[in-house]
């Protein structure tokens, strides 16, 4: 394994690899083990009691964190005639026309979410090579894809703060909740947000403890173990 760096062991220092903390003594924690030059994004990794090889233990939905996240949100909006004009005055920042269409089958991806109505759909299902594997296919399970009436709020929930998160193959959650430099109001705010959202997302098929174990960590610092019980109440 390579040696880590001085600034990372000085962070990892801080923290006790055995204990698990509370949610405020993690946030403080996040703050103090942020060392890197740019203001690194806080994630919550979360282990799962799913098996997601079986459909009916998926877990997947999506949470408006009251904070946001700290950064500009790109939003690229499958949509034409009057829904593209709702949707660039709602704030989007790219419509997807014939021209945008041919760049994305290209393989460009400058672009951070995707929206569509569903009368476009079936141009959209051309780009599936190139959006699936990136995560940014439009899908109506995860809220994307709008009727023509929703378009704005979606928008700009999406802009303010608007996070999916979905299990991978190993059980595991990795959800962003904003950055270092936001206040410990602000990121216990979000975290419990989000913990509130994961717990409702518990599917029925799921057996035993739901929630297994919860880790924060800012971008390149060391794992903060957060008490689940505690976390959950």
């Amino acid at each position: 394994m390579a040696k880590r760096g001085r600034k990372y062991q000085e962070a990892a220092a801080k923290v006790d690899a055995d204990t698990n903390y509370s949610r405020a003594e993690a946030v403080k924690l996040i703050k103090e083990t942020a060392y890197t030059n740019f203001d690194p994004t806080v994630e919550v990794h979360f282990r799962l009691g799913v098996d997601p090889r079986h459909a009916d233990q998926q877990v997947r939905e999506v949470v408006v964190l009251p904070h946001g996240l700290g950064k500009e949100v790109r939003v690229l909006v499958f949509a034409e005639g009057e829904d593209a004009r709702m949707a660039e005055e709602a704030g989007a920042d790219i419509i997807a026309d014939d021209e945008i269409i041919k760049k994305i089958q290209d393989g460009w991806v400058d672009f951070d979410v995707a929206i569509a109505v569903p009368s476009m759909m079936g141009k959209v299902g051309r780009l599936g090579r190139v959006l699936g594997p990136r995560g940014l296919m439009p899908n109506p399970r995860a809220g994307t894809v709008a009727q023509p009436d929703d378009l704005p709020d979606l928008i700009r929930e999406t802009k303010a703060g608007r996070v999916e998160f979905r299990v991978d193959r190993t059980a595991n959650l990795h959800v962003p909740i904003g950055k270092a430099s936001f206040t410990e109001e602000q990121l216990m705010d979000n975290l419990q947000y989000l913990i509130d959202a994961v717990t409702r997302a518990r599917p029925a098929a799921a057996k035993g403890m739901f929630i297994r174990k919860i880790v924060m960590a800012n971008t390149m610092g060391p794992p903060i173990k957060v008490d689940v019980a505690e976390a959950i109440g």
